[in-house]
């Protein structure tokens, strides 16, 4: 009897000490909150009105100022054309940031990937399927975002 007691208190504690683990990790500070992978307009010739059409948003939904220098924007290719990395710029609290295919003159708000030329290669997100990976300048994954439709222009992540 005495055994099968010390038994239930140890599989009581042990289950205690499971339970009182966190079931996920903390949402991260800084989030992707919207692609528009089809920009408006016909036909997507990559024209730059057209490639600032699509773009990526990323908000930070925290409470201190987040330093962006290092961190990157890709998509699922592998191409090294296809990495944003964000120069000196700090992200406050609750700011969306807009990050713009084509070329343009950013702004605190606005940046520019830079993209022009080679018609349709120019353009980062695909027009059905993709996804979106934030990066902080270690390489860790901060926030990620797919789309799977070409029902829709754009993804609410």
């Amino acid at each position: 009897m005495r055994l099968r007691s010390l038994t239930t208190a140890a599989v009581l504690a042990a289950g205690l000490v499971a339970g009182s683990q966190p079931a996920h990790a903390a949402a991260p500070a800084v989030k992707i909150t919207k692609i528009y992978y089809d920009s408006p307009g016909s036909p997507d010739n990559g024209a730059n009105k057209s490639l600032n059409g699509e773009y990526v948003q990323i908000k930070n939904t925290g409470r201190k100022n987040v330093d962006l220098e290092g961190w990157t924007v890709r998509d699922e290719t592998k191409r090294p054309d296809h990495v944003y990395t964000f120069g000196g710029l700090t992200l406050k609290p609750g700011t969306t940031l807009t990050l713009r295919t084509g070329r343009g003159e950013d702004t605190g708000t606005t940046l520019y990937w830079g993209r022009s030329g080679g018609g349709t290669f120019a353009y980062i997100w695909n027009q059905s399927r993709d996804t979106a990976y934030l990066r902080n300048a270690t390489g860790r994954l901060v926030d990620s975002c797919s789309y799977n439709s070409s029902a829709r222009d754009y993804e609410i992540c």
